[in-house]
């Protein structure tokens, strides 16, 4: 089966159509801004223009923009294809990649943190699977974090930031992948919306007249 995985939800533009687990085509790169411009010419690109039997979206959290930009886009092709669509979390997605790379120790659990906003970081802690979740996803100031999570290494966009701020340990940058999802296909698949762990930066009229 075919599967057209989109993930917007970081920095990463990330889109791959997989055969199976098997990569047949990809595009992945750090783009900072500008993924609603650059991502359906990147799902073009793919081969047969990214025509699949599903449709797999990462849901963040991450940057709002982002996340929307996935879905929103991930939906019109599922409603236009007649293809069934499926969310996924993008803590997981990188926690499955870390417990398989160099730097993880067998038996120790896998930190995983996402730069947020307002000096906040996503973060979620795994057994060292990879897999099984620790805890919910969640939203966290750094310096309060700092002193909850005591891992030796802390792997994701906010990696540095945390390692930074604690004094101590190593960090290992690691963007969501599309090419990763293989490595959590197994996993209950999620409704498509988005997981923001928190409220969304922008105000009603109302809120920022008071405010």
């Amino acid at each position: 089966m075919r599967t057209l995985v989109i993930d917007t939800a970081t920095q990463a533009l990330s889109v791959a159509l997989l055969d199976d687990s098997k990569t047949i085509g990809q595009f992945h790169e750090i783009v900072g801004r500008g993924h609603a411009e650059a991502l359906v010419p990147a799902i073009a690109a793919l081969p047969d223009g990214g025509r699949a039997d599903a449709i797999a979206v990462d849901l963040g959290p991450g940057s709002f923009t982002g996340v929307r930009i996935g879905i929103a886009a991930a939906k019109a092709l599922a409603l236009a294809w007649s293809l069934p669509l499926h969310g996924y979390c993008a803590l997981s997605l990188i926690a499955a990649k870390a417990a398989h790379s160099d730097e993880h120790q067998d038996g120790a659990p896998i930190a995983v943190t996402i730069t947020g906003g307002h000096g906040e970081l996503f973060w979620q802690s795994f057994e060292s699977d990879g897999l099984t979740a620790i805890n919910q996803p969640a939203s966290t100031p750094i310096a309060t974090l700092a002193t909850m999570l005591d891992q030796p290494v802390i792997y994701g966009t906010g990696a540095e930031a945390l390692v930074t701020a604690r004094g101590h340990g190593a960090a290992v940058s690691l963007y969501p992948n599309a090419s990763d999802f293989p490595l959590i296909a197994g996993l209950p698949a999620l409704p498509p919306s988005p997981i923001y762990c928190r409220d969304a930066d922008a105000q009603p009229m109302p809120q920022q007249a008071q405010s």
